[in-house]
């Protein structure tokens, strides 16, 4: 009798935790879910249909706010130099801090661990407040209105979060593996492409959708240091399709209609590499 009612009482406890568990991640699909569908809702419809009273929550939905865009901004010119971006700072700061992590996890350097901490520490400096040297530093080498210019700034920003991330999955590979490929005439790089490097893909993977994500929306550096559009982003032209409007007439359609184009790539890239990525935040969660 004591037993059935401990049973019992365990699978109410259990009943009410499992609703507890329901009801907050249904909270926190309302707080995510609810913003985004407010901005699709706002992107598809005329300007008329966000201020009417009462609200319309299902307007007809319209192309016009992209036809709009894409006139009043170089939009195709944007999201090309988005792209490139986007993919040159990835490719660069995974190959650096690929390199940098293996010398780090594997070389003994008296101060390592110190230089280690000292270099994620550097991510404590606001970006804002290295805006005056970087725009010098890019002036006097030529780098301002280019591409690659934001590409170096960018990655040098997002290097020393991926080094201290890869360093973990490095670790997590038997050093015994190195050295048996070594013995057997293994060079170091054929050591790093060959064998390391499948080994800590699920990372790699990881960091670098991560830092897509981080350059694809990265609004501070395009806008500080890109003067024409031949390297300006998408992202700017949040700011620039303001041109023409009075301080209270925000064209918040166009602004919409700007964050569902840059949302959908991001969108894609998630969910192509979704298993990837829940690969390598448990694997580096594991030491």
């Amino acid at each position: 009798m004591v037993a059935l009612q401990t049973r019992q009482h365990r699978r109410r406890a259990t009943n009410w935790n499992s609703i507890g568990t329901y009801a907050a991640f249904v909270v926190f699909c309302l707080v995510v879910l609810v913003p985004i569908l407010w901005m699709v809702r706002s992107a598809f419809s005329v300007q008329s249909d966000l201020t009417r009273t009462p609200l319309v929550y299902l307007p007809r939905p319209t192309l016009q706010n992209f036809r709009m865009l894409i006139d009043q901004v170089p939009f195709l010119e944007y999201t090309r130099n988005s792209i490139v971006f986007a993919l040159a700072t990835t490719i660069v700061t995974l190959v650096v801090s690929y390199l940098a992590a293996y010398a780090f996890a594997r070389l003994r350097i008296r101060g390592s661990g110190i230089l280690l901490w000292a270099f994620l520490l550097s991510m404590a400096l606001p970006d804002v407040g290295t805006i005056v040297p970087l725009y010098r530093i890019l002036s006097r080498f030529n780098l301002l209105d280019t591409i690659t210019g934001l590409t170096i700034v960018l990655s040098s920003t997002l290097t020393p979060f991926t080094v201290w991330v890869l360093v973990s999955f490095i670790k997590q590979v038997p050093y015994e593996i190195e050295e048996a490929a070594i013995i057997d005439g293994a060079s170091l790089p054929t050591v790093l492409w060959r064998i390391v490097l499948p080994l800590t893909t699920p990372g790699l993977v990881t960091m670098g959708v991560i830092n897509f994500i981080n350059a694809w929306n990265n609004l501070l550096y395009p806008l500080s240091f890109s003067v024409t559009p031949a390297s300006k982003t998408l992202s700017v032209s949040i700011t620039e399709v303001f041109a023409g409007y009075s301080p209270w007439g925000r064209p918040w359609e166009l602004i919409m209609a700007v964050g569902v184009t840059m949302v959908i790539p991001i969108t894609l890239l998630i969910l192509v590499s979704q298993k990837a990525i829940v690969r390598g935040l448990t694997g580096g969660a594991v030491k």
